[in-house]
């Protein structure tokens, strides 16, 4: 489809929108670098587990998790169960 003879979306738009429209492109593109500059900024003062508890919930995620020193409870779980049941 030969593209050049499409309408463009711009068609309806007078001079004064198409100015505001650069204008506006323009101050996005000037912006982007200081947006970068902020966001690099933000992350390198994150704190790591404010940021994990925030998002899990409060728990100590300074210390190693219980599943890596023991068990997963999953074999504690099973043997409360087969005790519930009567088989132990």
């Amino acid at each position: 489809m030969d593209m050049s003879k499409q309408a463009s979306g711009l068609s309806s738009w007078s001079p004064e929108q198409i100015a505001l429209g650069r204008r506006w492109v323009e101050t996005w593109k000037l912006a982007a670098a200081d947006l970068e500059r902020i966001h690099r900024q933000e992350l390198r003062q994150l704190d790591t587990y404010r940021a994990i508890e925030l998002l899990c919930g409060p728990a100590d995620y300074t210390r190693e998790p219980r599943a890596a020193r023991s068990t997963s409870g999953l074999v504690e779980q099973q043997r409360w169960f087969m005790q519930a049941a009567g088989r132990e």
